[in-house]
């Protein structure tokens, strides 16, 4: 198993260590740094190992702060999906764990400011999306490592025992530049520092807008809250201005260049205790000190005005007309809305955002794309699945004149598009998690229609959990029409789809028994009888396996966590360390 793991996922194994590497790179070299330079002999002097530990977690919350954004710019990964389009299926594969690596770009960040995530597990948000994993508040690094210093500050202003801390706690006195120590009144307070200068109160917004921001998206917030998240998450903003501004104003200083030639520390420190009135010795000058630049903007300007940029193309593209052509109420509360937009194109299994403003000017969410690329319109299906969508579902059943204005942004790519670049394919839904699939089989409908010869897929098992049957009924159509165009075509063995219903009553079992031998399934009308329960995962693998023992088969799925931890161990223990026997790649939609 543990082979098999390294087989498919060395790249992201790698990408990985090189993240922790580069972290802990930095944070051992500036470590290092801070706790030994020759600069900061007399800093140390006053905060001890703690201006280390400070200095070090910054630097590596800077590089993280670096990398946040970067995976949330979907222009940025669709255009990179299509210039890897002929690079390596490892390669492309990565992209489609952007949401993965930004949450763990965030734990990082959490560590290292002021809250530690805890892991509770994910669901899935309204319009198919994955839900943040819970996170829970608790003091870390660098917030424990500043209030550490503040305190040795202040205990420093006001020893009285002539000790080195003491003396250079007095600094300010002798003139502007000094000084070392920033609080120079014994009346000071740590919380009046931390609350009245600008790298205490931009530290404590910094903490309050992240503890905010990973607090909104636990698991709970995210289900039955989503505008709580959405609107939280966009506290970004406060938190990288008041980055950028943390060290504008240098409270922690070390010895200046010119100083320490002239009164270097090894030589000069003592005389700073034991300095005679008529001092006339070199060391006799009193040390200089100057503040460290700040440094967060260097490292957060290229992302944030990438990030820039993006949300700019997404303002635009937003901004243009799009018309809605059908409008259908599937049963279940399910809403399907037929659009047209100009200059739209798609691929299979992309999604795209949506925002209804006569619900809510600033809230978008995402959608799959239920449509195939080579009709002439775009399609979703929506599920009522809280607040925003419930109203959105009203708001088309009450307009029966006049319809909604829509604003959609996108398309994005997605793990589905590559389900042609396999020779065999597993399409894994649940409930509403059917909808990418349902742009692939469509896609496959025309294929087979227009005689497509460049279809490189020879086989495609579909399987669908739902927990009702009245969610089977919209995609019923699709299904029979596929059954009949592939019948006459003569590749019915193309597609084999199993249905799974994983509710039912006895009313339905009854009625299923009693007629038990008819030619199509009582449930949906298909050829195919709908299967009570769950799927065994390890039979169905094992099945593929054996039909096709030198294929490379993508599994794809659009579904909940749980489910996909059942997947993914299935394609490790079922994939073949034997690179010319079968292979099984597991995919898995991410919004």
């Amino acid at each position: 198993t543990m082979g098999n793991w390294l087989v498919n996922h060395w790249f992201s194994a790698a990408v990985l260590a090189a993240w922790l590497g580069i972290n802990i790179f930095l944070f051992t070299y500036y470590f290092l740094f801070f706790d030994r330079d020759e600069r900061y002999f007399y800093t140390r002097a006053i905060l001890g190992s703690a201006l280390a530990w400070a200095r070090a977690s910054a630097k590596c919350l800077n590089f993280n702060s670096m990398l946040i954004l970067l995976p949330v710019c979907r222009n940025l990964l669709s255009f990179l999906r299509g210039t890897c389009s002929c690079c390596r299926r490892t390669l492309r594969k990565q992209l489609d764990h952007n949401l993965a690596f930004h949450k763990l770009v965030a734990y990082a960040l959490a560590l290292l400011t002021g809250t530690v995530p805890r892991r509770a597990g994910a669901r899935w948000g309204p319009g198919g999306g994955q839900a943040g994993d819970c996170l829970s508040p608790v003091p870390a690094v660098h917030t424990i490592a500043h209030l550490f210093n503040l305190e040795r500050y202040n205990h420093s202003q006001q020893a009285t025992d002539g000790s080195l801390p003491a003396v250079l706690s007095k600094m300010h006195l002798q003139g502007s530049n000094k000084w070392l120590n920033p609080i120079h009144s014994n009346q000071t307070t740590v919380e009046y520092v931390a609350f009245t200068t600008i790298p205490g109160l931009t530290g404590v917004i910094i903490t309050l807008a992240l503890i905010l921001m990973v607090t909104s998206s636990t698991e709970f917030i995210r289900r039955n809250y989503f505008e709580v998240f959405w609107y939280t998450h966009h506290l970004f903003i406060v938190y990288f201005a008041g980055l950028v501004i943390h060290g504008i104003a240098g409270l922690v200083r070390g010895q200046t260049e010119e100083s320490l030639e002239e009164v270097h520390p090894h030589r000069c420190a003592r005389y700073l205790t034991y300095k005679a009135e008529d001092c006339s010795h070199d060391c006799c000058k009193h040390p200089e000190f100057g503040s460290i630049p700040a440094e967060s903007w260097k490292w957060v300007l290229a992302p944030v005005i990438l990030y820039i940029f993006e949300r700019i193309l997404r303002i635009w593209r937003a901004r243009q007309k799009v018309v809605v052509t059908k409008v259908v109420m599937h049963p279940a509360r399910v809403l399907e809305l037929q659009m047209q937009k100009k200059g739209f194109r798609m691929e299979v299994g992309q999604y795209i955002f949506v925002n209804c403003p006569a619900i809510s000017l600033l809230e978008w969410h995402p959608f799959t794309l239920t449509s195939a690329p080579e009709e002439d319109f775009f399609s979703i299906h929506i599920r009522a699945a809280g607040d925003w969508t419930e109203r959105l579902i009203d708001t088309f059943q009450e307009q029966k004149l006049e319809m909604p204005r829509i604003e959609v942004d996108g398309p994005f790519g997605t793990a589905s598009e590559d389900v042609f670049q396999y020779e065999v394919a597993m399409l894994v839904g649940a409930g509403i998690g059917v909808t990418p699939f349902a742009s692939i089989l469509k896609s496959i409908w025309y294929k087979f229609q227009q005689a497509d010869q460049t279809l490189k897929t020879k086989k495609i098992y579909f399987y669908w959990l739902c927990r009702d049957t009245g969610a089977f009924a919209w995609f019923n159509d699709l299904l029979a029409s596929l059954e009949q165009k592939m019948a006459e075509s003569g590749k019915a063995d193309f597609l084999t789809y199993r249905l799974f219903l994983t509710g039912w009553d006895t009313s339905i079992a009854n009625n299923v028994a009693l007629r038990f031998d008819t030619a199509t399934d009582t449930v949906t009308g298909l050829r195919h009888k709908t299967i009570f329960g769950r799927p065994m995962w390890n039979s169905e693998f094992a099945a593929v396996a054996a039909a096709y023992p030198r294929s490379v088969v993508g599994v794809f799925l659009c579904g909940p966590a749980a489910l996909a931890k059942s997947l993914q161990k299935s394609c490790h223990q079922h994939s073949s360390l034997d690179p010319r026997k079968v292979k099984f790649y597991f995919n898995k939609e991410n919004f």
